[in-house]
């Protein structure tokens, strides 16, 4: 059987950073929709409401590679069509992304706390892609990996497309060594170094991962590096790449990671993000073998974390 046929470029620009969206028209075997609109209207008008769809239409909103689409077109199976989404107005993070390492393959970049990694949920062009692609010019730029929201620090950014697999599946084969940093409660009575492992669990809908019986699926290495004034400043391994594993860990250990807004207790979804208390875990290191160039790589925030002021 014949694949199919790769899609056409897409005659639309980015707009803020964001690819347009691209339709595949599916098949209508039982003629459902003789227009492009009846379709469009079965699609989204739930979602937006028909005057939008129409709404669009008369813009222009909606093109092919012939030009816009006019909404008395016949439908056609098989046709792309592409269209900006109306992005919702988002509060901006008051914090820059920094640039730690720049070339023709790779950008690493600092993110800040609470800025996303990439497009999600009502974080679209307040996320760091986004950024990076308008600040630096570089439209195709792509992450190899992502960061938690909530989580500074290093994330790796990819610069041709035709690249981007090699580096994806240099950290889904965990080649990549990464060192977190976090600030956290100081209990004399734990012993580090120790290494935590554990069953993690991440319900979809549920915003909290939970430990539960059963063979392990996570890992972490974590060490204390000082401490003073009943905090610690803890180096945190991660084996394994469960969702909130290192927050898991420490606050399966009764050393909740300061201002988290998750572990251990789960505070009012949808509140405003409380720019003078970010979680205080920083990814600080990573450190891998280029799977293009060959070459060793290691990269080293220049963040700080904001609880433990240098002295």
């Amino acid at each position: 059987m014949r694949g199919r046929a790769k899609p056409p470029a897409a005659p639309l620009p980015q707009r803020d950073g964001i690819d347009p969206v691209r339709l595949r028209l599916p098949e209508d075997p039982d003629g459902a929709w003789p227009t492009v609109r009846d379709h469009l209207l079965a699609r989204f008008a739930d979602a937006i409401g028909a005057r939008r769809v129409d709404a669009m239409f008369a813009e222009g909103r909606f093109v092919s590679v012939r030009g816009p689409v006019s909404a008395e077109e016949p439908y056609a199976a098989g046709r792309y069509i592409w269209f900006h989404r109306d992005f919702a107005p988002e509060e901006p993070v008051p914090f820059p992304v920094g640039v730690v390492h720049r070339d023709e393959h790779l950008v690493v970049a600092d993110k800040p706390h609470f800025l996303a990694t990439t497009p999600r949920g009502r974080h679209i062009t307040e996320t760091a892609v986004a950024r990076l692609r308008r600040e630096l010019g570089l439209p195709a730029l792509q992450p190899a990996h992502r960061l938690d929201r909530l989580t500074a620090g290093l994330v790796l950014f990819v610069v041709r497309p035709g690249e981007r697999g090699a580096y994806q599946t240099m950290f889904r084969d965990r080649l990549v060594r990464k060192e977190y940093e976090a600030v956290a409660p100081y209990d004399p009575a734990r012993a580090f170094p120790r290494t935590v492992r554990s069953r993690i669990v991440k319900e979809r809908g549920i915003v909290a991962a939970r430990e539960e019986p059963g063979e392990p699926n996570s890992e972490s290495r974590i060490g204390l590096l000082e401490h003073r004034e009943g905090l610690g400043r803890y180096r945190l391994l991660p084996a394994t790449g469960r969702t909130h594993q290192l927050r898991v860990h420490m606050n399966g250990l009764g050393l909740p990671i300061v201002h988290d807004p998750l572990y251990p207790v789960v505070e009012a979804e949808g509140a405003p993000d409380d720019f003078s208390r970010p979680l205080q875990l920083l990814a600080r290191v990573l450190e891998f073998t280029d799977p293009v160039t060959g070459e060793p790589r290691r990269f080293e925030s220049g963040l700080r974390l904001s609880a433990w002021p240098d002295r």
